[in-house]
């Protein structure tokens, strides 16, 4: 049986946005935990978007400006909580 680490439905989308050249939430993230996450063992694309903790903000706020901040810190939360569950797996 696989179990999911918490947050890998998110980073797994995010690396096929990236994959596709598309800029969502979930690339934007990606982007963000890249380093680290080649470290784990994945496979990103060498191909991240610039200053994504920028264009992840600017997303979240153009969704909804009043949750945008909220939403970004638990976001990141949630990319953490992946990258330090796939240390501990590893």
């Amino acid at each position: 049986m696989v179990v999911a680490l918490p947050g890998e439905d998110l980073v797994r989308e995010g690396i096929r946005d990236l994959e596709a050249g598309r800029e969502t939430v979930a690339a934007c993230l990606v982007s963000i935990g890249a380093a680290r996450l080649r470290r784990s063992g994945l496979t990103v694309s060498e191909r991240t978007l610039p200053e994504p903790e920028h264009r992840l903000y600017g997303l979240l706020s153009s969704e909804d400006p009043d949750a945008a901040h909220g939403r970004y810190n638990a976001l990141i939360r949630r990319l953490v909580s992946y990258e330090r569950a796939r240390e501990c797996a590893s």
